[in-house]
């Protein structure tokens, strides 16, 4: 994937980062969840220009997936691109888009990594700690760990894992011959929740909906900024 050049980080800062991320790690809580979801969340975020960024959170009714709201936030980047560190320039203007929903959800479905990261704090771990609400992660690529590229067909699963065999995620093919999904949960949440959420919300795309809807609407709201 074509990223633009960036010049190297400043060392210090990547210690400052690496030492939050670790400070992060030891709160997060794998679980399942106490009661099925009646409202999930999906949180998307992109960059309409190099200092910019855009967060958009939907929520829907699960598991219809009725569209309930959708808000969204921008604001500048206020920290530069460090690869593994990406959470850092995401979070702050998540939060400001996650207070202005009306209807909190039970779980955010998040469009990156949960711990299916180098560090185990992709940002809907991050996000998931910071808020302290169950998150997971559905990411079209692979950050880190190793599999077995699962069969064709629309719900194939094989694990994700890192050398020691542990399990980082599980790898789903969301429909039929498209390249496949990297799920993770990431706060107070368990794989086995993650993924079965992730299939719960496919309506015929390869983005569950929260994910998608999130998406499509950061896109729609970019045109505002025009």
């Amino acid at each position: 994937m074509y990223r633009p050049y960036h010049p190297p980080a400043d060392p210090q800062l990547v210690r400052e980062l690496t030492q939050t991320q670790q400070e992060l790690r030891t709160h997060v809580r794998l679980l399942p969840l106490t009661h099925e979801p009646e409202f999930i969340a999906g949180c998307d975020s992109s960059f309409p220009t190099p200092e910019t960024i855009l967060s958009v959170f939907v929520v829907l009714r699960f598991p219809s997936l009725e569209l309930v709201e959708k808000v969204w936030h921008t604001g500048p980047v206020e920290v530069p691109y460090v690869p593994g560190f990406l959470s850092f320039r995401e979070a702050p203007n998540v939060l400001r888009t996650y207070e202005k929903l009306s209807q909190k959800p039970d779980i955010i479905m998040v469009d990156g990594h949960g711990i299916a990261h180098p560090r185990r704090m992709g940002i809907a771990a991050h996000i998931g700690v910071l808020l302290d609400k169950p998150s997971f992660g559905v990411a079209k690529q692979k950050l880190t760990g190793s599999f077995t590229e699962p069969a064709v067909t629309k719900g194939s699963i094989s694990p994700l894992t890192d050398k020691s065999g542990e399990l980082l995620g599980e790898v789903i093919r969301s429909k039929d011959k498209v390249l496949p999904l990297f799920v993770s949960p990431g706060h107070r949440c368990d794989q086995a929740t993650a993924t079965r959420l992730t299939l719960a919300c496919l309506r015929g795309y390869k983005l569950p909906e929260p994910t998608r809807l999130a998406d499509h609407w950061a896109e729609e709201f970019k045109k505002e900024l025009r």
